[in-house]
């Protein structure tokens, strides 16, 4: 809701009107996602550990590199690729500790 507010308010001068039906389903459909991400998170907080449960979270990160290169055809350059890495190994470290 809070997000809907801030888009009225700073939309541009065609306003909502210059989206498309197929951009509001992705709209819904994303903010609905989002909203299932944060209950899943929020209950993984309260069966497990935080420190165990924040660092899978935050492999959403490396995903998201590899989603982009894979179908958006963004491209993968070394810093990504090595960050993505130390995400993932960072990541596997702590759920060993």
């Amino acid at each position: 809701m809070f997000l809907g507010l801030i888009a009225y308010a700073t939309r541009p001068p065609a306003g909502f009107h210059a989206l498309s039906g197929k951009a509001w389903i992705f709209l819904v459909l994303s903010g609905l996602a989002t909203g299932l991400s944060w209950l899943c998170y929020f209950h993984a907080l309260q069966v497990g550990p935080a420190s165990r449960v924040a660092p899978v979270d935050k492999l959403s990160v490396a995903l998201v590199i590899v989603f982009a290169a894979v179908f958006l055809g963004e491209r993968l350059t070394w810093g990504k690729g090595i960050g993505s890495v130390l995400i993932v190994a960072g990541a596997i470290v702590i759920a060993l500790e």
